[in-house]
């Protein structure tokens, strides 16, 4: 970055700045909102692609795989422009939270199976051999210990969640974004508002991935 250009983005970052944390505020609220819809929808992914009923195994493995597969934007154009069409109209807040949670739903599920996979066979062992059930054993060593060794994939994944909140601009919500290229219709400084929108999006992202970083090596020391 230049000179000329570091001293516009800071001149104008204190005029800009109000706008942008309100777009940071509903990405972030956006996120959060994801993760907490999200979440449980993963877990819950996750145990019925371990289903022995195939229909709820084949479900389970379409919902993720097509979570997976398909670009967010995608699920975000399909929630608000799509499903109108069906006769199902969503505020566009509630569209882009439907959509993100089902991406975050669809990843956060192999992270949890990946990290199910992971734990050790002797531990399953051990239940058996004091005699606790199968369904014991998976309710109450298998799940937290799997949970525990995912999260710090999971953690990662939020950040990537954040970062994918910038798509929401496509279906108007008023997310960071959205409030960046708004100032920049209005000053048609499109490349200093984008770049303090940048900045905004790092202050959070960096941080928080030097934790997630922070967490699995914290753990990695009792494996």
């Amino acid at each position: 970055m230049n000179g000329p250009l570091a001293t516009t983005v800071l001149d104008e970052f204190g005029t800009n700045l109000p706008r942008l944390l309100d777009g940071l505020q509903v990405s972030v609220v956006l996120t959060l909102l994801s993760i907490a819809f999200g979440a449980p929808l993963a877990l819950l992914a996750c145990l019925a692609q371990m289903s022995p009923i195939r229909p709820i195994r084949y479900a389970a493995i379409g919902f993720v795989e097509l979570g997976r597969g398909a670009p967010a934007l995608v699920l975000l154009q399909l929630a608000y422009f799509g499903l109108p069409s069906a006769g199902v109209v969503l505020p566009a807040m509630t569209a882009a939270i439907a959509a993100l949670s089902w991406t975050a739903a669809a990843y956060g599920a192999e992270y949890i199976r990946g990290g199910i996979a992971a734990v050790p066979r002797r531990e399953v062992e051990a239940c058996h051999a004091l005699g606790m059930t199968t369904r014991d054993t998976f309710r109450f060593v298998v799940i937290p210990q799997g949970l525990r060794i995912a999260i710090p994939s999971l953690m990662g994944f939020a950040v990537m969640l954040f970062q994918a909140t910038s798509l929401a601009y496509s279906v108007a919500v008023p997310e960071l974004m959205s409030q960046a290229y708004s100032i920049g219709s209005s000053t048609f400084r499109y490349l200093v508002v984008l770049i303090q929108a940048g900045v905004l999006y790092a202050a959070i992202s960096i941080p928080f991935t030097w934790l997630s970083i922070s967490v699995e090596r914290r753990m990695n020391k009792h494996i």
